[in-house]
């Protein structure tokens, strides 16, 4: 039977392992949701759930017996070596988590890691929503963006006809300009182009392989009409 073996080791010793998971729990607290390994995350559940059920004790305690609020928070500070964490464990998170009785983390499993193919995993506080969260500023930048719009073209709207015109002129002088340079550009690509086949003439009149061809072409053709004559004549002869 398995007695006393709660809890992961992680490959750790043990003040290793408490600075570890001191350090996850600090990280936890000030960005509200964190990625690591699966073992890490399911391994801080069972150490920040007692944190935040201390921060939910002490908000009790604050009025009726401040002593006790001290006595919370210093059982805390033992574990987080972090002012800030701690403050906003006591003040925020605890009114934040209200009435829920524990379940205050969730752990979403992200897949496999590439490089050694770990399980990872995203721990999360569950009162704290972040797709309303990341919609909110969206929302705000587009509001921001129609009312500028909506300025800049109060604003460009008083315009004169004086200016129009030669708005006007100047975009039928930059048409003409590019038509010219158009005709330009076409007049020269014909010339080189002549140019190239002129000068492909020329070398092809100069291969001294191309000669040897023709020399060639020009003996057969003088030697076919030979023999076509000879023929002739001695058919006339016989009969």
């Amino acid at each position: 039977m398995v007695h006393r073996k709660k809890g992961r080791k992680l490959n750790r010793t043990a003040s290793h392992r408490s600075a570890l998971l001191s350090n996850l729990s600090i990280a936890l607290i000030l960005n509200k949701r964190i990625r690591t390994t699966e073992a890490k995350a399911k391994e801080l559940r069972t150490v920040i759930e007692p944190l935040v059920s201390k921060a939910k004790k002490a908000l009790k305690y604050r009025d009726t017996a401040p002593e006790k609020n001290v006595h919370l928070r210093r059982e805390a500070r033992k574990f987080l070596n972090n002012k800030e964490a701690l403050n906003i464990l006591f003040d925020e998170i605890g009114l934040k988590v209200g009435d829920r009785p524990g379940g205050y983390t969730r752990v979403l499993k992200t897949g496999n890691r590439y490089g050694d193919g770990a399980r990872t995993a995203i721990i999360e506080f569950v009162d704290y929503n972040f797709i309303k969260a990341k919609e909110e500023p969206v929302k705000d930048a587009d509001e921001k963006g129609t009312t500028e719009a909506k300025k800049t073209s109060e604003k460009k709207a008083p315009k004169k006809a004086g200016k129009v015109k030669e708005k006007k002129a100047e975009t039928e002088t930059k048409e003409e300009k590019k038509l010219h340079s158009n005709l330009c550009t076409s007049r020269i690509s014909f010339v080189s182009n002549t140019i190239n086949i002129d000068w492909f003439k020329f070398k092809l009149e100069k291969n001294p392989k191309i000669q040897r061809v023709k020399n060639n072409k020009t003996r057969s053709a003088q030697k076919n009409r030979k023999t076509h004559s000879s023929k002739n004549y001695s058919q006339r002869r016989r009969s």
